[in-house]
């Protein structure tokens, strides 16, 4: 018998045995709980649906703002229009998505919205995209999110550690979050300042309180302990 890993043939048999044989050995692992993401309760997709449709119409918003600024006469009337009802829209889906988390996830919305720089996009983003949240370490945590600086380096060649894969979507509003807490978190901002201070290009600081004021969002999921400034200023 030829080892499926052994035969460059193709077949609905051959796929199911690979798939079994994967099976077989991730369910030995001690780690299966991190090696293989949970399925997502029915409360967490209806989060994650609402969560993708906002994302959906506010690119949709964007778009015919743009058009609106750019089209014909004619046509800035079925602009108006569409803009109108994806206004509309959106204040539908946020009123769902502010239900959904009262009902499902309130205490965790209330430990995550006690972190000066993290508002309802960033929070319901978060518990959506990322169960993982408070069930990892900071380093698993961030590897998870692509906030983990990777190496580059090939024989004498040191190239620039960067960040990349992970989950895009939870990074995008992760920056937004950095932005404000930079600002206005008392933590964070002595945190960016710092790196500033010590010749950092903005770019690279900012990546770091993302991925500092994630770890801190992680920390207060698994300790149940809101913010407190005391805790974080490391």
């Amino acid at each position: 018998m030829r080892w499926p890993s052994l035969t460059r043939d193709k077949t609905d048999r051959i796929d199911a045995r690979m798939l079994k044989e994967l099976g077989e050995v991730l369910m030995r692992q001690p780690d299966l709980d991190q090696r293989v993401k949970p399925m997502a309760t029915e409360e967490r997709q209806r989060l994650h649906a609402l969560v993708t449709r906002r994302r959906q119409l506010l690119m949709m918003q964007v778009a015919e703002r743009q058009r609106l600024a750019l089209c014909h006469v004619a046509t800035r009337k079925s602009v108006n229009a569409i803009l109108k009802a994806v206004d509309k829209e959106l204040e539908r889906v946020d009123e769902n998505l502010h239900q959904q988390i009262s009902a499902h996830y309130a205490d965790l919305a209330q430990l995550l919205r006690s972190v000066k720089g993290v508002g309802n996009t960033t929070l319901s983003t978060l518990i959506a995209e990322v169960p993982e949240l408070g069930k990892l370490n900071r380093r698993e945590i961030s590897a998870l999110i692509g906030l983990a600086p990777m190496n580059r380096d090939s024989g004498t060649l040191r190239g620039k550690r960067m960040i990349m894969g992970g989950r895009g979507v939870v990074r995008h509003v992760l920056y937004m979050a950095a932005l404000v807490a930079s600002q206005h978190n008392v933590v964070i901002k002595a945190f960016y300042a710092r790196l500033l201070a010590a010749g950092k290009p903005k770019k690279v600081a900012l990546v770091a309180c993302m991925r500092k004021l994630l770890t801190i969002l992680n920390a207060i999921a698994k300790s149940g302990i809101a913010w407190d400034e005391s805790l974080h200023r490391a």
